[in-house]
């Protein structure tokens, strides 16, 4: 169900950056900023053009969802983003997200579910076995508070909209979810609950394991 949308980003353009050297920038992204522009003049304000404001060179090698808070990777040199987009690519990168989804889901298990966009209703996605992409998510309950889930997600694919399409496959949709969760866990909070928190890669050059972890952003 797609909710009424209005691009409202944070106004803070101070960047929350975690990490630097000469080849990538870390930076956590708050919730409600898109990482790259969308179509729109009034949606130019995004990650990737205030991170230009003080890194021009900077490329993105990837990317989160509006609503998703985070980490986010960028490139400072050509090679440098080729390296790192050939680590995404290969799934050498591990990713952990936290979530909190409605009811009481598994303590553990995984999803794998291949998703395809759906023409009717973009952006959003589908389940699709015949024509979907492959999509794994692993996932772990972390606690139960008698109405929803915190959870551990572990993406073993980055597809669109991945963790927000399998969790809901599952009847356990992300509270505030405005495009997959029902009115319910729409209602049960401010924002989608939904935080990249850790981030391994390694650097372009040295190849170094670089481990990045955020503190949770919310209960």
């Amino acid at each position: 169900m797609q909710r009424p949308f209005v691009y409202n980003p944070p106004t803070n353009p101070v960047l929350d950056i975690l990490y630097l050297d000469k080849d990538i920038l870390v930076v956590n992204k708050p919730s409600g900023l898109l990482t790259n522009p969308g179509r729109s003049a009034e949606m130019q304000d995004c990650l990737l053009s205030r991170v230009q404001q003080q890194f021009p060179l900077a490329q993105l090698v990837h990317r989160l969802d509006m609503s998703t808070s985070g980490l986010v990777v960028f490139a400072l040199r050509r090679k440098a983003e080729a390296v790192l987009k050939q680590q995404f690519a290969s799934r050498s990168v591990k990713k952990i997200y936290r979530a909190r989804v409605w009811g009481q889901i598994a303590e553990q298990g995984m999803v794998n579910a291949p998703l395809l966009a759906d023409p009717t209703q973009p952006p959003l996605q589908k389940i699709c076995q015949k024509t979907g992409k492959a999509a794994l998510t692993y996932f772990q309950r972390l606690s139960f508070d008698g109405q929803s889930s915190l959870v551990e997600l572990r993406p073993v694919t980055g597809r669109s909209h991945q963790l927000r399409v399998h969790m809901q496959s599952l009847g356990h949709p992300i509270l505030g979810d405005a495009f997959y969760a029902h009115d319910e866990a729409y209602a049960a909070a401010p924002r989608l609950l939904l935080q990249a928190l850790c981030l391994e890669v390694y650097q372009p050059y040295s190849s170094q394991l670089l481990r990045f972890e955020l503190e949770p952003d919310f209960d």
